[in-house]
């Protein structure tokens, strides 16, 4: 009875907790929902000011890496600049209030209106660059949003959100408009948000992005990254392999678009090979993929000791003594077959690639096919080949949301200054990957739509119109 009268308080506490956080922001909501979009572009513009202000970005990347201890603090610094910069860029001239859009000859006026407090959960693995992004884009849209960090980026958001704070008080913003919750962060206070939120905006575990799914609210969750990427025929070997080992050793491999396997025409595997070795790539011997297999999935499951962890440490954990691992950029694997069976078939997280042998187009196609009925359905999927007809099977045929064409994965599939993608760090996978939109997480998704319909002169078909084919080729 005792345990069941405990729980009950931590319920009621906890939902209280988050009522007062949730109260304050609709509170600043309210106001700032009457921003004229002037105000609302400088709001997006001062959150974005507080991430990339370079003493504060160098704050942030050392901080996350301190307490994380996930990834690498210059290539923290890159990402928060440059994911920001680019976002900043889409938003520039977008229009997120008042009447967006106007269509006469359909009656139709289409009028920009906030959603009013958003739930974010965000993961360790970039704690400042993507609670940052989804302020920004809540901002930019009129909304209130309170973040839900992982217990291990709280200390990093928490700093984030103290610039992003004294910022929109320069300008006069009303105050609470950005919050987040209290250390420690608890499944139970992260699930409460998400009941309590008007929008959920998940990024990271697979197990957060369901609870969003099934708080009750509109959620926007993210599906489970593990990229292929194909190397054809016709690729430039050199070009392809320094492109996929500047991308793979990003971050140590944080990003859910780093590629995790790369799968090569025959004809050109040697070469691949070689160029991916000259760029810093050590493949391991049969005994040495094993004692890795053994330190990466320990009981099948991905160790968080390795995860985001620099091929030193990997080698350390694994037991690979070998000075040409230990001193390398990225770890390779041979493989052959997918599933559960085959584990470096799945997402590594870390500077470890898999490497395999195609063939010809139809069997890569096959082996892509067949790691992503084990993980990563819906995602993406890069090519290196001149052939257009690939990229159209690939674009037509395989259950992926993006098609990257001849660039580093990591580096295209979340926006890139010269690609047309939105500059985001949650990539929607569909239904394929279990999803509810399939496009990058843009400031579209922080807003409803308010539609005034007038009258139009009428446009009703004949039967015959509609059916005049049909019965033409099938009869009445």
């Amino acid at each position: 009875m005792a345990t069941e009268i405990e729980r009950v308080r931590d319920s009621i506490k906890v939902e209280s907790i988050v009522a007062a956080l949730v109260g304050r922001a609709r509170a600043a909501q309210k106001t700032f929902a009457r921003s004229t979009q002037e105000q609302l572009d400088e709001a997006a513009t001062a959150a974005g000011w507080a991430i990339m202000n370079p003493t504060h970005n160098k704050a942030l990347a050392e901080l996350a890496v301190k307490d994380t201890g996930l990834g690498v603090v210059a290539d923290k610094l890159a990402k928060n600049h440059r994911k920001t910069l680019g976002l900043l860029r889409d938003l520039r001239g977008a229009k997120s209030t008042g009447v967006v859009a106007e269509y006469p000859e359909r009656g139709i006026t289409e009028i920009a209106r906030p959603v009013g407090v958003v739930a974010a959960v965000v993961p360790s693995t970039n704690p400042a660059a993507t609670p940052a992004n989804n302020i920004i884009n809540a901002l930019k849209c009129g909304n209130a949003v309170i973040v839900a960090p992982s217990p291990k980026g709280h200390s990093t958001c928490a700093l984030l959100l103290e610039y992003v704070n004294a910022e929109l008080k320069r300008i006069g913003a009303p105050p609470d408009l950005v919050q987040q919750l209290p250390a420690p962060v608890t499944r139970e206070l992260t699930n409460e948000l998400m009941r309590q939120c008007d929008l959920v905006v998940v990024t990271g575990s697979q197990n957060n992005v369901r609870a969003g799914y099934s708080s009750g609210k509109p959620a926007l969750g993210v599906g489970t990254g593990n990229v292929a990427v194909i190397v054809d025929q016709s690729a430039d070997c050199a070009d392809a392999a320094r492109k996929i080992m500047a991308s793979k050793i990003f971050d140590n491999a944080t990003s859910c678009s780093s590629e995790n396997s790369v799968i090569v025409h025959d004809k050109v595997y040697a070469q691949t090979l070689a160029a991916l070795a000259q760029e810093g790539g050590a493949l391991l011997t049969p005994a040495e993929k094993a004692a890795l297999q053994k330190a990466l999935f320990p009981g099948g499951k991905l160790s968080p000791a390795v995860t985001a962890q620099s091929v030193k440490k990997i080698c350390a954990v694994a037991g690979l003594a070998r000075a040409a691992l230990v001193g390398a950029k990225c770890l390779m694997v041979e493989e052959t077959g997918a599933g559960r069976d085959f584990p470096f078939s799945g997402e590594k997280l870390s500077p470890v690639l898999t490497l395999y042998r195609a063939r010809d187009f139809d069997h890569a196609f096959d082996i892509v096919r067949a790691i992503y009925d084990f993980q990563g359905d819906g995602h993406s999927l890069g090519i290196y080949t001149e052939s257009e007809s690939q990229i159209r099977r690939l674009g037509h045929e395989m259950t992926v949301s993006r098609v990257i064409v001849k660039q580093s994965h990591t580096f295209a599939t979340g926006g890139s200054f010269d690609n047309g993608m939105p500059f985001s760090l949650s990539m929607g996978c569909g239904t394929w990957g279990g999803n509810s939109f399939s496009d990058n997480l843009h400031y579209r998704h922080f807003m409803n739509i308010t539609r005034i319909i007038r009258t139009i002169p009428e446009r009703r078909p004949t039967e015959e119109d509609v059916f005049g084919p049909y019965w033409k080729k099938y009869g009445k």
